[in-house]
């Protein structure tokens, strides 16, 4: 795609950074002391939440807290008089029904005093818009997500009105923005300058926009390294982590030193750190059109396949070296 594009961020900044963090087992116990972190430094991200309480008992994340629990609601409405944004990662931690979206877009606004302006698809429910396989186009691409795991075509079908999990109109009508394809890269003006964009397949979220991938706190110091932190000031680009802050970025109620330091090393660089919606309006203004081009596209879903390839590649071998670690098995020697 050439070299990246610059863009001439407010008050002469070099690089703009925020971060959406999906709600995925956060309680207050465990993201609040981030929280207070990014905000002791000057960074304004964007936090979703999920203002309905799941009514079973076997989800993974049911140890997470809702706008149902009275302190994380209070504490919700701090991070509000702090200057973040919150936004929502779907009614509730499992599938919801179009009755059950209706009063978690009601829920929201009522709490929040506004309605939700981003949207994030979470994990496997099936109200999910245009997820799974259908967030891409090319039939490789799409190959290489079943491979993965991915559920067949016709599991996420938010977008579709004949199904009970419709709500493409409400999505359509009140949410501002989408994320679809997340990236290794820390600069997402390398990959995808034209967020945010309309998509003509999947019109039913307004703009949709990229973000750089960080699944806990691990990911998240490895992608803040140093070297990546020059490289985003250097080339003048944007970044918007995808991640989830109640996944080890704290122990014992402190933030773990490698999160503090990459966070202070970039809070000390001449850096714009806005919401997620403050950046994608501010991007949105830049360009002269919503369109993404096709071979900007093309090339979005193949390192989009690439990047998902590495990172499960990545896990199996950590996950595979825990094993052995935790069995007290040791490397055979070189020969």
């Amino acid at each position: 795609m050439g070299a990246p594009t610059r863009f001439p961020f407010p008050e002469g900044r070099s690089f703009a950074f925020t971060i959406v963090d999906d709600t995925d087992v956060a309680t207050v116990q465990n993201v609040r002391p981030v929280y207070q972190l990014l905000r002791d430094l000057g960074l304004k991200t964007t936090k979703t939440v999920w203002p309905l309480a799941y009514e079973g008992s076997d989800s993974k994340f049911a140890q997470s807290e809702t706008l149902d629990d009275p302190d994380y609601l209070k504490f919700v409405h701090e991070l509000q008089g702090w200057g973040f944004e919150l936004t929502w990662h779907s009614p509730t931690m499992e599938s919801s029904s179009r009755s059950r979206i209706v009063e978690g877009l009601r829920r929201f606004h009522e709490l929040i005093g506004h309605p939700p302006r981003v949207h994030v698809c979470h994990a496997e429910n099936k109200e999910n818009l245009y997820w799974g396989t259908e967030r891409v186009d090319s039939r490789i691409v799409r190959w290489l997500l079943r491979r993965g795991g991915q559920p067949a075509p016709g599991y996420f079908v938010g977008h579709v009105p004949e199904s009970e999990y419709w709500w493409g109109d409400l999505c359509q009508e009140h949410i501002r923005y989408g994320r679809n394809l997340t990236f290794d890269s820390i600069n997402l003006a390398s990959v995808n300058p034209s967020t945010p964009y309309r998509d003509p397949r999947r019109p039913l979220v307004q703009r949709w926009f990229s973000s750089s991938d960080a699944e806990d706190a691990s990911a998240f110091v490895s992608l803040l390294r140093s070297s990546n932190q020059t490289r985003l000031e250097r080339e003048g680009g944007f970044c918007i982590v995808a991640t989830h802050l109640g996944k080890g970025f704290t122990r014992n109620g402190e933030v773990l030193p490698d999160v503090r330091r990459v966070m202070e090393e970039l809070a000390a660089r001449n850096g714009w750190f806005p919401t997620a919606s403050e950046l994608l309006d501010w991007l949105q203004a830049q360009r002269e059109t919503d369109e993404l081009p096709a071979s900007e596209w093309r090339t979005m879903q193949f390192r989009f396949a690439a990047d998902a390839v590495l990172r499960r590649a990545r896990r199996r071998l950590a996950s595979h070296y825990a094993r052995r670690k935790m069995s007290g098995a040791t490397p055979a020697a070189n020969h």
